[in-house]
């Protein structure tokens, strides 16, 4: 008599695992300055949000694309047209929370710290302090820190030396 195994039913439910992105794999190097640190950084912002990673990254491209990769370009955009541009990225529902989050975390990056990552870390004794640091930034919550500080672990380790 044989038996058989039968395969679980895999439940059309059932979520399958995010990618785990890093700033090299879009030519970002976060250690040389707040260029590149901020454009990981509003990369991490979408990431850390409940969408497709793809349409994320979708998003992101188009925000370099245009040469608004600084806070101030963001802030200096029209809630219009930022919902449009999240529209052309993907975004069909949220795109109007988007706009706001983008632009009340700009304002604060702004206001704090002169629109400088670098400052934020540099003012940060450790990890930790950063990751409170970045979370008190509207719409940045334990995830989009997580996702970013996995580029900034370089720079406290530096300090150790």
């Amino acid at each position: 008599m044989s038996t058989t195994v039968k395969k679980p039913a895999v439940s059309p439910h059932t979520k399958r695992p995010r990618p785990v992105h890093h700033a090299a794999d879009f030519n970002l190097d976060v250690t040389s300055g707040d260029d590149d640190m901020f454009r990981w950084f509003l990369l991490t912002f979408l990431l850390g949000k409940p969408i497709q990673s793809t349409v994320a990254v979708r998003t992101w491209q188009l925000f370099i694309d245009r040469k608004l990769d600084l806070p101030w370009t963001i802030i200096r955009m029209s809630d219009r047209e930022l919902v449009q541009l999240l529209r052309t990225g993907g975004y069909t529902r949220y795109q109007h929370v988007m706009t706001h989050a983008l632009k009340t975390c700009m304002q604060q990056l702004i206001s704090q710290y002169d629109g400088s990552l670098q400052l934020m870390v540099e003012d940060s004794a450790d990890e930790d302090e950063l990751s409170k640091r970045l979370q008190t930034l509207y719409g940045v919550g334990p995830k989009t820190a997580e996702i970013f500080m996995r580029e900034t672990q370089e720079l406290f380790a530096r300090r150790a030396e």
